[in-house]
């Protein structure tokens, strides 16, 4: 079966039959590169050598690794999709259970509609540097029913549009690049005000948990898109274009925004990130906001489309399209109502939430590769409620909080053992570790 991008995607959460399968693995870097050339990636890079007291030097490796960490577990889930065939946060009902599987499914409905809101947020904010007269509810509306059309086309359509992105924001990422090649030996020698040039522990893990964070907070999306390539795909193939795809595009604009930031670290500081690149720019300004905001729309495609297919997971009865379409309503009132204002705390809160992926990812993970026993039959299957997993989730958040560092105040226990790593938060890895440990111990013992 060939790609339908100008046809409605008929599906929303039932399992793909092979008679429907399409693609090659190479739409899966595709899909990944393009979606990651987004504007939350060129914030965290200008946060680390402005915000975080980063060299670029410094920089660098960090963020590789973190996004290498981060590419790997999206790697991981995006193999499941042509075995299993069904959507992401769907397939988990084979582990926790119909019921069970409301958790992490109005987890994520919650993190997808929370990062639709941001980035809308965001892609105005850019829009009304180069036209400050711009009505932000105007354009947000506007914003938002673009999106909405997107989602509702779906898979093959998003995969095309992802494509073309690759393309278009590839190239304007790296003409932003190029303006900054004459003074790249300045963006080195850059040391942030009140650095002292050390690299610390607590810095270190900072940036390789945020950088780390964000890429991995795709993993609940990952089968949403490789669930039509056919059920005889090389998982290996998946994985790597996957990994790589995601990783590479996310470093790269990582690396922009930083050295950008590390140019601009006075502007940026008085004006704001996209002031900053705005101002640096000069006669580019507008092609740089552009880029911005094309990349704001290349993330909230797969927001709102895998947005809408969580709220299917929790049993709503109604079309998909019906589902995206209240995903945008939602989001376009929370943009609204958060407004630029509270828009940085909104977006901290995000970040911890994204707590609640490392221990499913694993228990998924495990149930799938090791024990091998998630498959079509007990997706479909699956009893109401899985105990078993259910408490090796929530036992395994219980003992990663007090290894939390989140960039927002939250109250005792929280943090309680963080300064154990410096200040560094690697709750998400002791979750993943204890969630997966003890699934795994439960799924043995039966």
């Amino acid at each position: 079966m060939a790609d339908r991008p100008a046809e409605v995607e008929k599906l929303g959460i039932e399992h793909v039959p092979e008679d429907q399968r399409h693609g090659s693995p190479g739409r899966v870097f595709t899909l990944w590169f393009g979606a990651n050339l987004t504007i939350a990636d060129y914030v965290i890079g200008v946060l680390t050598t402005v915000y975080f007291g980063f060299t670029l030097a410094q920089a660098i490796p960090v963020l590789l690794l973190g996004n290498l960490l981060g590419g790997i577990f999206l790697g991981l889930a995006a193999a499941m999709g042509p075995s299993l065939g069904f959507p992401q946060m769907f397939s988990s009902r084979a582990t926790f259970g119909r019921r069970g599987n409301y958790v992490p499914g109005a987890l994520n409905w919650v993190s997808t509609v929370g990062w639709f809101t941001v980035n809308t947020i965001l892609a105005v904010i850019a829009l009304q540097l180069v036209l400050p007269g711009v009505n932000f509810v105007v354009a947000a509306a506007a914003y938002v029913v673009i999106q909405v059309v997107i989602s509702v086309y779906g898979h093959d359509f998003i995969h095309l549009f992802e494509k073309v992105m690759s393309i278009v924001l590839g190239l304007l990422f790296l003409v932003i690049f190029a303006t900054t090649l004459p003074r790249l030996g300045d963006a080195f020698a850059h040391v942030p005000a009140g650095s002292t040039g050390a690299l610390t522990l607590g810095g270190f893990g900072l940036v390789l948990v945020v950088s780390f964070s964000y890429l991995m907070s795709w993993s609940p999306y990952a089968s949403d898109y490789s669930r039509y390539l056919p059920q005889s795909t090389s998982k290996g193939k998946v994985f790597f274009y996957a990994l790589f795809g995601g990783a590479v595009s996310s470093f790269a604009v990582e690396v922009v925004g930083a050295v950008v930031g590390s140019l601009t670290a006075p502007q940026t500081l008085s004006m704001g990130p996209f002031g900053g690149l705005y101002s640096f720019a000069g006669g580019l300004g507008p092609l740089a906001m552009g880029t911005l905001i094309l990349g704001a729309f290349a993330a909230d495609a797969l927001n709102l489309y895998t947005n809408a297919l969580s709220a299917l997971v929790l049993d709503i009865k109604a079309a998909r399209w019906k589902t995206v379409v209240a995903g945008g309503v939602v989001g376009f009132a929370f943009a609204v109502g958060i407004g630029v204002q509270f828009e940085s705390f909104f977006e901290n809160f995000l970040l911890a939430l994204t707590y609640w992926i490392m221990p499913w990812l694993a228990i998924v993970l495990v149930d799938f590769y090791v024990s091998k026993r998630a498959s079509v039959e007990t997706v479909t299957v699956a009893p109401s409620v899985a105990w078993g997993a259910l408490a090796a989730y929530l036992v395994s958040i219980l003992i990663s909080v007090p290894f939390m560092a989140p960039l927002i105040s939250l109250p005792y226990p929280v943090g309680a053992l963080a300064g154990v790593f410096g200040g560094a938060d690697f709750s998400y890895f002791v979750s993943f570790v204890v969630a997966g440990f003890l699934f795994y111990v439960f799924r043995t013992r039966r």
